[in-house]
């Protein structure tokens, strides 16, 4: 499954590599970071480090296969 997280504000190189199974792109006042997840712990377990590194994750979405 691929997944699109639309993340509040500009996350710094710094922050980003904490998500190595993600890309990431600036975005207009957001910064976009999309991958596979491999199952449902994948997926709560990314949300759970962007919660813990203060990040917003404004929306989150399954992109198409």
């Amino acid at each position: 499954m691929r997944y699109e997280f639309r993340i509040t504000g500009h996350v710094s190189d710094t922050l980003s590599h904490a998500f190595p199974e993600l890309d990431h792109k600036p975005a207009s006042r957001q910064t976009q970071f999309y991958g596979t997840v491999t199952d449902e712990a994948h997926l709560y377990g990314l949300l759970g480090r962007f919660r813990d590194l203060g990040l917003h994750v404004e929306e989150m979405r399954r992109l198409p296969d």
